[in-house]
């Protein structure tokens, strides 16, 4: 009984930081190590990645203030950010049959930091990339349009990884951060998505919530591409 109460301790401490995923899994004690092993060695390396990740907020505070003062208004209705978890990155790095070490995080996990930009229009998201891609010192690497061709359940967002320069004293490097663009009305509805994901059966009292959501999110398209239309009129007439 001693034990098995260790054990019971050791994996409430590891999912302490909320991770779904890991709640949901039967870790070993082993697995349990290397998680604590990881939050360990992640500590004081996180810092860099906190560092690119508020630089990039701060180039979108720039570029948003930029482009109101030549069009009277702002493109960016808000950004949100946040570094990933130690549990998060450890489940990752199992998913992809990588080792939970600090070498394979750094190789393998791109989305360590990310921020989130919450545009009001999709024109604005496509500029807004254009612009990242002008800056000299930044360096686009991936580019996943779920715009232009939505995920299977409706999902709709513009993912870029980009690596960013972080000075130390003595070095420079190029950290990657993960940024996703979305509209207000992609993020409501990703936002609804994810909470009812994990509260809804797929079929409910003949209601299939799958076709449910992917529906909504056409819905979600049509009325968004009719704004978009009614704004440029009227930015037309200015």
């Amino acid at each position: 009984m001693g034990n098995a109460a260790t054990v019971d301790t050791e994996l409430g401490r590891a999912v302490t930081d909320g991770s779904e995923i890991l709640k949901s899994r039967n870790l070993t004690i082993d697995d349990i190590k290397r998680l604590r092993d990881l939050e360990g060695a992640t500590r004081d390396i996180m810092q860099k990645y906190q560092a690119a990740m508020r630089q990039m907020e701060v180039r979108f505070e720039i570029l948003d203030q930029s482009l109101n003062a030549q069009q009277n208004r702002n493109p960016i209705h808000h950004i949100e950010s946040r570094l990933k978890k130690p549990a998060s990155i450890f489940e990752k790095l199992q998913r992809y049959g990588k080792q939970t070490t600090i070498e394979d995080m750094e190789a393998y996990i791109m989305d360590i930091a990310g921020i989130r930009v919450i545009c009001s229009y999709v024109n604005d998201v496509y500029k807004l990339l254009d612009l990242v891609k002008r800056q000299d010192d930044l360096a686009v690497i991936t580019v996943k349009d779920y715009i232009d061709e939505p995920k299977p359940n409706g999902y709709r967002s513009l993912h870029i990884i980009v690596k960013v320069p972080v000075y130390f004293l003595d070095k420079k490097e190029e950290v990657p951060v993960e940024v996703q663009f979305r509209t207000i009305a992609m993020d409501f509805w990703a936002s609804l998505e994810h909470d009812l994901k994990y509260k809804a059966v797929r079929t409910i009292e003949g209601i299939d919530s799958y076709d449910e959501l992917k529906d909504c999110s056409h819905i979600i398209e049509d009325v968004e591409a009719r704004m978009q239309i009614l704004a440029t009129a009227l930015e037309a007439e200015e």
